[in-house]
């Protein structure tokens, strides 16, 4: 039964993305359905629109920033199945050739 990941793209911008890395990444993209490895993919804004948020008991917090301040971050991501783990670290080297990034490759849990 396959299991599913998720693979963030790590930089230092949002939409950074040159032409010729688009269509590699589109290429990818089109291998992951092609194999029925593809979930979802998306790209991420800016980590200046971020708002981490804590409701917990009513609390009505809003921090109106990230979670943690740091130059690189999250800028988008794949969700993908594949066999086992090391499919998903093949597919992981694939996607980060392919965006020019790194990545950061975790299994989802259930």
């Amino acid at each position: 039964m396959p299991k599913r990941f998720i693979i963030f793209v790590i930089d230092d911008l949002s939409g950074s993305g040159t032409p010729d890395e688009m269509i590699a990444i589109d290429s990818f993209n089109d291998k992951l359905r092609a194999n029925g490895q593809w979930i979802f993919a998306g790209g991420l804004a800016a980590p200046e629109n971020a708002n981490v948020i804590d409701n917990r008991k009513g609390a009505m917090i809003e921090t109106g920033q990230p979670l943690f301040p740091a130059q690189e971050n999250f800028s988008g991501f794949w969700l993908i199945e594949a066999k086992d783990a090391e499919t998903a670290r093949e597919l992981a080297l694939e996607g980060s050739k392919a965006c020019n990034r790194k990545v950061e490759l975790r299994p989802l849990l259930g």
